[in-house]
């Protein structure tokens, strides 16, 4: 160790664990959570399940370890067993696993042909209540062998509905059913006989605004309806006489939701904390009071609502950046356990004591970062074009000096209900746009909690009602003018990216403003009739717009960014999901053509597979060198990435060659399948080709080489690495996908393996994925 800050690499931004899912037991003594963590190979998130003791110090310890994942941990109300979810060996789909804590293998408890969504134990410990879609039927069986696979528009539809495992005979039994009701969030009576659950007419997302409450009976099945629509995430009181649930407003996408209780046995719902200014999301009902979370500006809290006094009291400490979205509570709920972070710690299993405040960190992620050059935090304000204030997020390299000038990169949050908070790594830092990495080259990063956001109140977030784009332009504008006017911003040097809602600013800020130097659009909205015609949430659009586009065509036509096509000349990147059901792909296709026609430099990826969000690591390493590279050309002038820079597939050589004595191409002199095949793939793949000889180093495939008799022994592989090194220098190769037949039938391949390490150990900054073929699918 050299105790010199290291600046994060996308990959180890990427590998950095990440807790998830905190689960207290009963008795406060332990902490199960979840830790997720890249599989390049399998190209997948891999989570899997760790203990925690509260009042030791000793080492959290990993409780699963099977190659797929392990999520959703449940403590039974005995604290002696976890239930899980798990997809493993030959199931079906994923099924509810259960797991001692204490030692011993995990056990099946389902067998399901489709999957468990949710699972909540019964307070009695008898049975296990969870989510799942029914079976496929004969009739949707004999619809595919008769006219093949395809689906109605706002017909097809899988419903959730509830269903009971009781553990004793591990037998399963359906509780709801029916083509009218989707069963989304549930809660258990305090006696194991009633459940009350939430439910939307159609699992449609944009339906959610339509939910309703049900009360069912254990014994009867039977299922009464308690609730008008609108009303959302129920729990019970402690004695069962009442439930509190969530009611949203009349204008759901940006009202606040309130709370109110319902009383069991008659008499009419009331509300609870109308003042307060925010959308509450309730936890749990116990008799310390409801607690929910609910954002604070850039900050998300835990609070506790006491329904007979009708007062609201803030629980976990006021601390820059604090962010916790759930938490989970002991028995007596003098205690809670959540994933938080703030501005000077990634995110940590803690610890709340219930009573002050108090928090207690169990997990030690930070030490992973320790020597990491980081920047710095500093929540901003300043006045927008309407005079609104406006609130932001700036990070400062480590090494700012006040007296100089840097480039700006604005990062722009999606939702557009979301909050851009002071907290370090945060999730779009790790995935979607290297901040740190940029800070440490000498940016600043601004982060604007534009209007729309939350966590600033009802009001704040209906300021872009008929004003998306134009208003929230202005919020952006004005906070890169206050910076530039304080002297720290080369106004030369700005340049603006966002996913979702913040790639709709961003697509705005591309062609109606000249004043940013590159921008990044990502899956984001380029036209309001498009997206209106082709989300899966058309309510949202009538919301904002309050008009649909045959209603209001001229509202449409100004917030649109296609509306400005012709005044754009900002060098832009998109990226798009292919299956991206929320911004659907026509809106990138639709900016790309038209910033094409108008001559500005432009570039579009299309992620196969991907729906809003990326949920595959090797893509969210694109997503973010792909970012870092266009802002390095753009705003750094570094020249753009040559071809030679991409992804190489190499392979060693092999004895099977041809004996001709003239020199010949190296794909030609070597004649094994692997090889060709390999060849292929790069060719399939667009990806760089090399051979790895004992004799020659690294072969490009036309590269001629002489018949000779040689393999790489032992006693050569340090030599050669040497010399590897110099090539993969030379060629500037830094991603290499290194294929081989299978080592345990060919211990020649160890040596060639051995060597390319050695070699990309001492060019640096090289990553190498290897393969065995016969692992392959081509």
């Amino acid at each position: 160790m050299t105790g010199e800050p290291h600046i994060p690499t996308i990959d180890e931004l990427i590998e950095l664990p990440l807790p998830l899912d905190a689960q207290i037991a009963p008795g406060g003594e332990y902490v199960a959570y979840t830790v997720r963590t890249p599989d390049w190979k399998e190209n997948a998130y891999i989570m899997q399940l760790w203990l925690a003791e509260t009042a030791a110090s000793s080492e959290p310890r990993q409780l699963t370890f099977a190659p797929q994942s392990s999520s959703s941990p449940r403590w039974s109300p005995d604290g002696k067993w976890l239930a899980f979810l798990a997809k493993r060996g030959d199931d079906k789909a994923t099924q509810i696993y259960r797991l001692s804590p204490f030692g011993g293998e995990a056990e099946r408890l389902t067998e399901l042909e489709t999957d468990v969504q949710t699972l909540l134990w019964s307070p009695d410990g008898k049975s296990i209540a969870f989510t799942a879609t029914p079976p496929e039927s004969a009739a949707d069986k004999k619809r595919v062998e008769q006219y093949g696979d395809y689906a109605v528009e706002d017909g097809d539809y899988h419903h959730a509905h509830l269903w009971l495992l009781e553990l004793d005979s591990k037998k399963v039994r359906r509780l709801t059913g029916g083509d009218d009701i989707h069963v989304t969030r549930f809660d258990w009576h305090p006696e194991s006989r009633q459940l009350v659950f939430e439910a939307w007419p159609t699992p449609d997302f944009r339906d959610f605004t339509l939910s309703r409450l049900y009360c069912l009976d254990i014994a009867t099945l039977r299922v009464t309806p308690v609730s008008p629509e609108g009303c959302a995430s129920p729990y019970w009181s402690p004695d069962g006489k009442h439930i509190a649930f969530t009611r949203r407003g009349a204008k759901p996408y940006y009202d606040n939701q309130e709370i109110w209780v319902l009383p069991v046995n008659g008499g009419d719902m009331y509300s609870l904390a109308a003042s307060f200014d925010e959308d509450p999301w309730l936890l749990a009902w116990r008799k310390e009071g409801i607690f929910f979370v609910a954002g604070q500006r850039t900050q998300t809290h835990l609070f506790l609502l006491d329904p007979e006094h009708d007062t609201v009291r803030q629980v976990t400490p006021e601390k820059t950046g604090w962010q916790c979205e759930s938490y989970t509570f002991a028995h007596d709920y003098s205690l809670a356990a959540g994933v938080a972070a703030d501005a000077d710690h990634i995110a940590e299993v803690v610890l709340i004591a219930t009573g002050d405040g108090t928090a207690r960190r169990v997990t030690d992620f930070n030490s992973r970062v320790a020597d990491w050059q980081l920047g710095n935090y500093e929540v901003i304000e300043w006045q927008s074009g309407d005079g609104t204030t406006i609130e932001g997020v700036l990070t400062k390299p480590a090494n700012f000096d006040p007296e100089k000038q840097y480039p700006l990169l604005v990062v722009i949050h999606g939702g557009p209900t979301g909050t851009s908070s002071p907290t370090r790594l945060d999730f779009a830092e790790r995935y979607y746009y290297p901040t740190h990495p940029w800070a440490a080259k000498g940016a600043l990063i601004l982060q604007p909690n534009y209007r729309g956001s939350a966590g600033y109140g009802r009001d704040f977030r209906a300021l872009n009602v008929r004003n998306l784009g134009t208003g929230d332009y202005e919020d952006v504008i004005s906070g890169v003018d206050a910076l530039i006017a304080q002297g720290i911003v080369n106004p030369e040097r700005v340049g603006a990216m966002g996913w979702s809602q913040g790639g709709y600013i961003s697509a705005f800020i591309t062609t109606y403003s000249d004043r940013f130097k590159a921008v990044s659009v990502g899956a984001g909205i380029s036209n309001w009739v498009t997206y209106y015609v082709n989300t899966d949430i058309h309510p949202f659009t009538r919301e904002y717009l309050e008009a649909t586009p045959w209603d209001d065509p001229d509202i449409y036509t100004r917030t649109s960014p296609m509306s400005y096509i012709k005044n754009a000349k900002t060098p832009t990147l998109i990226q798009h999901g292919e299956n991206d059901r929320r911004v659907p792909l026509p809106n990138a296709y639709e900016l790309y053509q038209g910033l094409q026609d108008m001559g500005v430099e432009t570039k579009l990826v299309v992620y196969k597979g991907m729906p809003h969000g990326i949920i595959k690591p090797r893509l969210a390493r694109q997503v973010m060198h792909e970012n870092y590279t266009w802002f390095n050309q753009w705003i750094w002038d570094e020249a753009a990435e040559t071809p030679s820079a991409k992804v190489c597939y190499i392979t060693p050589c092999s004895a099977q060659k041809r004996d001709d004595k003239d020199d010949l191409p190296a794909l030609e002199r070597y004649v094994s399948e692997r090889i060709q095949d390999v060849f292929h793939w790069s060719r399939r793949d667009d990806a760089d080709f090399r051979i790895l000889s004992g004799e020659f180093g690294l072969l490009g495939a036309d590269t001629q080489i002489p018949w000779y008799d040689h393999l790489l022994k032992p006693e050569e592989v340090s030599g050669l690495a040497g010399r590897v090194a110099e090539q993969i220098e030379t060629q500037g190769l830094k991603e290499i996908v290194f294929y081989t037949g299978p080592l345990d039938k060919d211990a020649n391949l160890y040596f060639y393996l051995a060597c390319l390490q050695v070699a990309a150990g001492i060019t640096g900054n090289v990553r190498i994925e290897h393969r065995e073929i016969n692992d392959f699918e081509a």
